[in-house]
Order: C-alpha cells, then structure tokens, then sequence
C-alpha cells in the first residue's frame, strides 16, 4: 500500500529572510581570494586567561550538570559589578540579569517575554537583521520606521508608528549596521516616550566598548527607566568570544516568571563551560579589550579616508561606533546586483542594504572589525575601484 507523500503546509519561516551571510558566503567560495568586508566579527580571541579557566573546569563534573538559569551566580555577581561601575545601572530589586547565550538569544527571549503574536515592534531602520527575523518568528510585525540622514534617531517617526498592537521600541547603540552613536538626549526621549506609552525599550549594547567620538549611553540608567527597559549585552565582540555564545541581559522584574520559563525550554542554562570562560574574561576587564578598540580605531580613520573621495557618488555618514559603516551608493543599480558585481569582478564582499531594510536606493554594510588592518585597506582599495568602475565615478 502505497503512502501519500507529507503535504508541507505554510510554516511561519516562510516569511523570515534567509540569513544574509551564509547566502553571501556561498557566492564568496565561488569567487577564491575574496576579501570579506561582511561578517561583523573581531580579529582577536579572548584573553588567556579565559582559556586558561576553560581548560580548568573540564576537571571540575559540575560543567556536566545543568546550572541555575540565570547564569552561575559568580558571573551573574561579576555583571552586576560591571553593569553599575560601567553602565550606571544599579543592581536592585526592580530588575533581573540573566545569562544568555548570546544577545541574539537575549533578544528573542525579550520579544517572546513582551508580546502575543500579532503585536508590533519597533525598529528604525536600517535595522539588525536578526531582529527583525525574531520579530517574525515570534508571530509578531515588525514596524520599520526611518531615521535621519546620518541614521540618527527621528522621534517623529517613532511616535507616528505607535499603535494599539505596539509592544516594543528597538534601538541599538552602537549601531550595526551603521556604526552610529546614538543621540544621548535621542535615546532618553525614546525612552521617556516608552514610559509614558506604556512600551518597552529594549536596548542592544553590543557594541558599548567600540566608541570612538563621544561615549556609550546606557538606556537603564535613566531616571525612572527600570520598569520598562530591556538592556542587551555580548561578550562575543569586545571580548572575542564569538563562538562561545555568552551574553546577559538586564530586565523589570515584572518578566521573571517569563523569562524563566523561556530560558528553561530554549536553553535550560547557558553551556557551563563557556560561562567559567567568560567570567574569567570580565576579570581581565575592559583593560584587555582598550588596545584593540584603539587599534580598531585606527582602521576606522583608514576605513572612513578611502572612502571620503568618492563623494558625491557615495555618502558614509558619520560612524563613530562599532565596526562599521553603511554606504549610500547614488547609482540606478539595485544593492544586491552591486554587491554580486563587487564580489565576481573585484573579489571584495559587503552586505547589501535591503538585509537591514533598506529597499530604497544602494546602500551597503562594511565590517572592518574581521580583519588585520593590511587586509582591510587592501580590501577596501579594491571596494573604492569597483564602485568606480560598476556605478561610474
């Protein structure tokens, strides 16, 4: 007796965008001896002492067991220590920390917490794309709203955007993908404005380290911004520890409850091992990271310099954060037909401005935070020609 063959019916992936990089990276393998402006990763690995306590716990058979889901109460205590000397965020009854694997995790654990599908979120775009994808996967619309010329904040268009389905504001300081420093006064009035609408303001600070013009901001320290800011935070990036997924994440305690039945069913705890690494890694402190935020800064300069005389054919607006910048290309091509073009004729990969919503014009992300500061000028010698010769410099 024959069977009939499953029937796919619709599923909710459906309509979340594929991963941008792995999509980029197949075309790369294609074209050997490119060089990646892409994936946004650092150069560096984590401090010996981080692997140093990784080996250490191996002999240790708790690392075999599950732990608390809030993280291993010493490196919870060592975030708190860091989050008040560091973000001015007070550790006290009216929030909760919890050890994620990763801002990612941290972030759908914020919009499963604060949501039922068919609510809204906020995102000013150009915007993260993995946000977005969370948004979706929760069942949940994702409100693109626009900033200003230099992706600064627009209030006016936040507020505008505000429904009775929206649960959420979104804002990410430093910025990927642009490398903008939020606003101060921007950030405290999207917040003021989330208190006074009864929202939340989930704030992505992955990038606090990597300032370099004026200074990082913390949303959670604001007067009277405890009960309704979610405050996101990674060791991948400042401290290179990208593979080993630890992040944290700084809540009202009014989602406890919530986040722990999240936590529970996602992850049940954070890989113990990785956690040991990192609290071995915030004792190495913000001294470990300075140098290479330093160095990175000089990459920016050289970065942003090359860059400079294409004008008016391209604009790079101020990025004084991360390790980015987001390049607006006056062109009638499409991003992804120049992003392929730049890839098979020039062998230099960027990301294309629709995976972060931009669908408007040409527009890309360079990531230099990858590669040795050689790699990068010669990569980006090699985007400078290629934008002459596709879009007519």
């Amino acid at each position: 007796m024959s069977v009939n063959p499953l029937v796919r019916s619709a599923s909710r992936m459906d309509a979340v965008q594929a991963p941008i990089i792995p999509v980029l990276g197949e075309i790369i393998n294609a074209v050997p001896g490119t060089i990646s402006l892409g994936q946004g990763v650092v150069h560096y690995g984590p401090p010996q002492a981080a692997l140093d306590a990784a080996v250490r716990a191996l002999a240790d058979p708790s690392i075999n067991e599950y732990q608390s889901g809030l993280g291993l109460p010493e490196l919870v205590d060592a975030i708190a220590v860091k989050l008040g000397e560091e973000n001015a965020i007070v550790d006290d009854r009216d929030t909760g920390v919890m050890v994620t694997a990763g801002a990612n995790m941290g972030f759908m654990h914020a919009v499963l917490a604060i949501t039922a599908p068919g609510d809204e979120v906020i995102l000013p775009a150009p915007f993260y794309f993995n946000h977005e994808m969370a948004i979706q996967m929760a069942g949940c619309s994702a409100v693109v709203v626009p900033t200003d010329s230099a992706y600064q904040l627009r209030l006016d268009a936040i507020e505008d955007a505000i429904t009775e389905r929206t649960r959420a504001v979104v804002t990410i300081s430093p910025n990927n993908p642009t490398g903008a420093v939020l606003d101060p006064a921007s950030l405290r009035a999207v917040n003021s404005l989330c208190r006074e609408r009864g929202l939340y303001h989930v704030s992505d600070e992955t990038y606090e380290y990597f300032t370099y013009e004026g200074r990082h901001v913390s949303p959670a320290s604001f007067p009277e911004s405890a009960g309704h800011t979610i405050s996101l935070f990674s060791l991948s990036k400042a401290y290179g520890l990208a593979g080993w997924r630890v992040g944290y994440m700084v809540y009202p305690m009014d989602l406890a409850a919530a986040m722990a039945k999240i936590q529970d069913t996602i992850l049940i705890c954070t890989p113990v091992i990785a956690q040991r690494a990192a609290l071995a890694a915030m004792q190495a402190g913000r001294a470990y990271c300075e140098p290479f935020v330093r160095e990175l800064g000089d990459v920016r300069r050289l970065v942003l310099d090359a860059l400079a005389p294409l004008h008016p054919l391209c604009e790079t607006p101020a990025a004084d954060g991360a390790f980015y910048c987001f390049v607006r290309v006056h062109t009638r091509l499409d991003s992804m037909t120049v992003a392929e073009r730049l890839i098979r004729d020039h062998r230099v990969a960027v990301v294309p401005g629709p995976a972060f919503g931009m669908t408007e014009g040409c527009t890309f992300r360079v990531s230099y935070g990858a590669l040795q500061k050689a790699t990068v000028a010669e990569g980006i010698g090699r985007l400078v020609g290629g934008l002459c010769a596709i879009c007519g410099h």
